[in-house]
């Protein structure tokens, strides 16, 4: 078997539990291993460190698959290692139908992925020695989990510095376009072939449904309040506006929302679930909208839904620029403003601001500009929530450390005049575990902070 010798002092951040082994950290390579082949990996002295998967053509020379000497990855090894896959996730996603099955090395399977949708799974091979394995994890996957089907959507960029072409296709079965999940008691129409990378986005199961406690408790800043009052010839505690009348829209006390860069509406769809009052919903892409727009439909929510195509940073700055025109023209009595004009801009405000935006820093050197982004969509989004409401916020780029990234917020809120008081911090749910030492996995952020204007404090 063909042996790795690292550098002497470079073992530290593998005994730490880093799967990576990069170039400049091997000082030699025994023997003629191929790439894709398993190797041995050894310390300066020749002691056995740990088994991985080759490739020179990469910067990361060494992904580590196991701690015992191992010869090859075959369907055995990956069988094994899928049943322990499964295990955690019946552990702590008991009841779901649909979740990340494989998170490559949090599940000590680099460079591969697996999300289950129902009774079909969908893989991403991202590197030169899962790409090789095709057929040992197609096979090892029908032994332990049955599936109807299994598609690849392996039409990721990392590939190709691994020397691999993006491939897509059905691999195994039958493999619909469309799978209808169950996610936080929510229907879920993905669309496996044409979604954004393998269809749907897990990661943020358990921060929608943090959203609850957002959702409710606003009826009282319309002047709705509860009141005794007669319901079907019984007197009963009903809501009652400010003009006496009874009100009959059930949602009487639920929040104004906004959701960014929506992509399927699955916050959409929490916040409906959850009691919101109105929702809009808004991505730039017409198929994420349509996408978007059939799970409301499917959840029957179309009554507090509105749509809107639309690019998020466009639209936010609109809606600033529309209340502040507003603010002026309600202080027409101090300042001259021509009255006569149209108002540019929308002018809405919300309850609740819900900006999940993708990754603006893919590179460490696009942090930079990558920052100025984060900062424009929260500052316009905390000066479009009402004085109390909420900013739900989220980055998903590795780059953007989480002391990086609430330091923008924080400077996007003194920009607007604005003190933010932090209610919730969060990560990736529990299909999407993080091995510490392994910086790579703790890329996603959520927050949730209480929105107060200084002006008003």
């Amino acid at each position: 078997m063909a042996s790795v010798i690292l550098e002497r002092g470079r073992r530290k951040r593998l005994e730490q539990g880093h799967p990576w082994i990069f170039k400049n950290e091997i000082a030699s390579v025994e023997g003629e291993p191929s790439p894709g082949e398993v190797v041995a990996v050894l310390n300066h002295q020749g002691r056995f460190l740990a088994s991985g998967y080759y490739n020179p053509a990469s910067q990361i020379t060494v992904r580590v698959v196991s701690y015992q000497p191992l010869e090859r990855m075959d369907k055995a090894f990956f069988a094994d290692r899928f049943r322990e896959c499964l295990k955690n996730r019946q552990r702590f996603i008991p009841e779901g139908d649909a979740y990340r099955l494989v998170y490559g090395e949090a599940d000590f399977l680099p460079g591969l992925i697996v999300d289950r949708f129902k009774d079909v799974l969908v893989v991403q091979l991202l590197t030169l020695g899962m790409d090789q394995c095709r057929e040992e994890i197609t096979a090892a996957l029908v032994e332990v989990f049955g599936p109807a089907g299994i598609y690849e959507r392996s039409d990721v960029s990392i590939r190709e510095l691994e020397g691999l072409e993006q491939r897509t296709g059905p691999l195994y079965g039958e493999c619909p376009r469309h799978v209808t999940v169950t996610e936080n008691g929510l229907l879920i129409k993905v669309d496996i072939v044409e979604g954004q990378k393998t269809g749907y986005f897990f990661d943020q199961r358990e921060n929608r449904a943090s959203i609850a406690p957002l959702m409710k408790g606003w009826g009282a800043r319309s002047g709705i309040t509860l009141q005794m009052a007669e319901a079907d010839g019984q007197q009963m505690q009903r809501p009652v506006n400010k003009s006496g009348k009874v009100v009959e829209f059930p949602y009487w006390d639920g929040a104004t929302v906004l959701e960014c860069f929506s992509h399927t509406g699955s916050f959409t769809l929490n916040a409906c679930k959850f009691g919101a009052k109105k929702v809009t919903c808004l991505d730039i892409s017409e198929h994420a909208i349509e996408s978007a727009r059939e799970n409301v439909r499917l959840n029957g929510f179309e009554d507090r839904v509105e749509f809107v195509v639309e690019d998020a940073f466009k639209y936010l700055r609109e809606q600033v620029r529309g209340t502040e025109e507003r603010h002026l023209r309600a202080e027409a009595g101090q300042k001259k403003v021509d009255t006569s004009k149209p108002i540019v801009g929308g002018g809405r405000t919300f309850d609740v601001v819900i900006l999940d935006p993708p990754a603006f820093a893919k590179t460490k050197s696009a942090v930079k500009g990558a920052s100025r982004g984060y900062k424009d969509i929260n500052l316009h989004g905390m000066k479009l929530v009402n004085e109390g409401g909420f900013l739900v916020t989220a980055s998903c780029s590795y780059h953007m450390r989480p002391d990086l990234f609430l330091d923008t917020i924080q400077e996007a809120a003194a920009d607007a005049g604005k003190i933010l008081r932090l209610v919730e911090w969060r990560a990736a749910g529990k299909d999407h575990p993080q091995i510490l030492g392994v910086e790579e996995g703790h890329y996603l952020k959520f927050a949730i902070f209480e929105v107060r204007s200084r002006a008003r404090m």
